[in-house]
């Protein structure tokens, strides 16, 4: 949908990644796209290079989210949810939307 403006099918997917769960790392969308870190990381990294995403520490994790100091933050994200309402359901369950868990933690159970 977006592959030519974007230059990239991953930063699509990673947008749409963001739409649906807001934050994330590397390592999770790698996982949950499918696709090579590698990848990743230079999508993210064109992202955060244009002021689009930003990035913190939790811990030794990289986590990035939606810049807040972008100043069209609002046009594009309302952009990338039209397009993100737009995709087929089985896909953003399949990609997009992390499942929750269905049973608590074990009693005990170490963090």
């Amino acid at each position: 949908m977006f592959e030519d403006l974007f230059g990239s099918k991953i930063v699509e997917k990673i947008c749409f990644y963001l739409v649906a769960n807001q934050k994330c790392y590397a390592s999770e969308l790698s996982r949950h796209l499918r696709l090579p870190i590698f990848g990743i990381q230079n999508a993210l990294g064109r992202l955060e290079k244009q002021g689009v995403i930003a990035n913190f520490k939790e811990g030794k994790t990289r986590v990035y989210q939606w810049n807040p100091r972008y100043p069209l933050l609002a046009e594009f994200k309302s952009l990338i949810a039209k397009a993100y309402s737009y995709l087929p359901l089985d896909l953003k369950e399949k990609y997009y939307e992390i499942p929750l868990r269905k049973r608590p933690r074990r009693a005990g159970k170490p963090l």
